[in-house]
């Protein structure tokens, strides 16, 4: 019957209806059928060679759009390759959907192909999970995981959509009858606002503070809070400090930018107030010595568990830029500005000049063999010299990534990528795809180790595949923190003369492996040959790969996070 079609196309259309755009995944039994049946239906769907980048790739896109990002895979081991993307989207809290193929129902327990109880699997890495147990539960199944995903404290949801559902059929007048039901049953969530009561008490808080400092982070980034922000420091003049994936909110060169005064900042604030941000490991917790024991925190957050959690001395529970609105407007009333002339904001930008005269001084130095600091002073001006659209930046690697925070300068909002939350290396391909999908204006630039390069080097090959204007520079030093960094006695047992758990191949070639598969390689080890390769490739806008050598002693085992390892 012409009229008739099943779950694949059902599964696509739902998707289609409900405003879903892009869909990343690797495609297998039983799913191949619903991605070509979503392209057809006008979503792009980027396949990759593995489920773990293609799910990195989903949670990134969540978090530039504000809409879930889809990963698709097939069951059982695809679904379990799935969950690292899916885990590092409910740490981060991005919204993104996993949707994955299962076994036959009625062979269920019987070892069937690829059997996996997937909902029992998915359940420490989602905020929600359903199964389709027949065709006409799709529509409002795929609705559901779309706006769970999105409301409240946004987080990965997953779909299980069983092989033997995905071959039902269905009329397409009962399809229609179906998707406009759930249509109408939909309800979204206004964003949360603090009472007005909690508003005034916070702002009081602010204007009676002596040392005050605004801490903002990645869910201020997701909310779009950045004008409410802006509007905020300039009016108060209070420093600012972003973490690391805040940057660009507000300019890195601001001059009301603390972070080249994190120290200071932290240890001498009396009031901060925390937008978007946890008091996790990252802002050491909230707690001395690193901050002042008697700080009082004002900590605004879209989860109330959250707030609980960190217990504040004040706790605003709400949308990011909302709240940030409300304050505004409670200042505005009674206006109260510190003043270049603050005791404060003196302290803080002396330390800042200090700190940026000491590190100018280093990177003014052209080392060679490569530092780290070398590379990433040219890579920094090649990124300024670009102006506006900033171009996306994606970072990871132990020292590079580290390096890279600090020296590299994000001008725009959510222009920055990195291990997040939870320290995820591997992320590198998948973030650089979801980028330059989400910003198709923008250049990525991914600035990476040569470890966080390996993880998923093998998705050059898409970005060549889709044209994608991604240029990654890997700083190549030969090693996970690069050479053998053992003491004589380490070095010892039958496996001795093994290569150091930490090393790879020496002059690993890897700009080969880009130009194999068509894009652009280049070997850089000087000054001038970095520079001339990312003029080049920043003009081309195509895909490339710089393989920037490095000393092999050059960085610190663990980066900065030796005291972890």
């Amino acid at each position: 019957m012409s009229d008739c079609f099943d779950g694949n196309v059902l599964a696509a259309k739902s998707f289609a209806h409900f405003g879903v755009t892009h869909m990343f995944g690797v495609v297998g039994i039983p799913v191949t059928s619903l991605a070509n049946r979503a392209v057809q239906l006008g979503i792009r769907f980027i396949a990759f060679h593995n489920e773990q980048s293609a799910g990195y790739a989903a949670s990134a896109y969540g978090y530039l759009t504000g809409r879930p990002g889809l990963l698709l895979t097939v069951s059982g081991p695809g679904c379990v390759h799935g969950l690292a993307g899916l885990s590092n989207a409910m740490i981060n809290t991005w919204p993104m959907v996993m949707i994955s193929g299962s076994s036959d129902q009625k062979d269920a327990g019987r070892g069937d192909f690829q059997e996996l109880d997937q909902i029992e699997a998915v359940k420490p890495f989602s905020k929600f999970s359903v199964k389709a147990k027949d065709i006409k539960e799709i529509p409002s199944c795929v609705a559901r995981v779309l706006d769970l995903a999105v409301s409240g404290r946004p987080g990965g949801c997953y779909l299980d959509i069983p092989t033997d559902v995905l071959h039902q059929t269905i009329t397409e007048s009962e399809a229609e009858k179906l998707l406009g039901d759930v249509e109408k049953g939909r309800v979204f969530e206004e964003p949360k606002a603090p009472p007005s009561s909690e508003i005034e008490k916070a702002v009081s808080v602010l204007r009676k503070a002596e040392r005050p400092l605004i801490v903002f982070g990645k869910g201020a980034a997701y909310g779009r809070a950045e004008g409410e922000l802006r509007k905020l420091i300039e009016r108060t003049g209070i420093p600012f400090l972003p973490t690391p994936m805040g940057k660009g909110l507000v300019n890195d060169n601001h001059e009301l930018a603390a972070s080249a005064a994190r120290s200071l900042a932290i240890g001498k604030c009396d009031v901060a107030l925390v937008v978007g941000a946890r008091l996790n490991w990252l802002l050491h917790f909230g707690e001395s010595p690193k901050w002042d024991k008697d700080v009082k925190f004002i900590l605004v957050d879209v989860c109330e568990e959250e707030i609980k959690l960190r217990k504040p001395h004040l706790g605003l529970v709400g949308d990011a830029k909302k709240v940030l609105e409300m304050i505004n407007k409670e200042i505005k009333d009674d206006p109260f500005c510190l003043g270049k002339s603050h005791p404060w904001v003196e302290a803080v930008s002396k330390k800042v000049k200090d700190n940026v005269s000491k590190m100018e001084a280093q990177l003014a130095k052209d080392v060679v063999p490569f530092n780290f600091l070398t590379p990433m002073r040219i890579i920094r001006d090649a990124i300024l010299g670009l102006g506006n659209p900033a171009p996306v930046v994606v970072s990871e690697g132990a020292n590079t990534m580290d390096v890279g925070r600090s020296v590299l300068v994000q001008t725009e909002p959510r222009t920055r990528l990195d291990a997040g939350t939870w320290g995820t290396m591997g992320v590198g391909l998948g973030y650089c795809i979801a980028a330059a999908v989400a910003n198709p204006d923008r250049l990525v630039v991914a600035v990476e180790g040569d470890s966080g390069f390996g993880f998923s080097a093998m998705e050059v090959e898409t970005l060549v595949r889709y044209k994608l204007p991604v240029v990654v520079i890997v700083f190549n030093n030969g090693g996970v923190y690069g050479g053998d960094r053992r003491s004589p006695e380490e070095v010892t047992g039958p496996f001795k003369d093994d290569p150091a758990p930490t090393s790879f191949v020496p002059g690993a070639a890897y700009h080969t492996v880009m130009e194999a598969f068509g894009g652009k390689g280049y070997l850089v080890g000087t000054p001038d040959e970095l520079k001339s390769a990312l003029s080049e490739s920043f003009s081309a806008r195509k895909p490339a790969v710089i393989n920037v050598t490095i000393d092999p002693y050059a960085g610190a085992e663990s980066g900065r996070m030796q005291h972890k390892n």
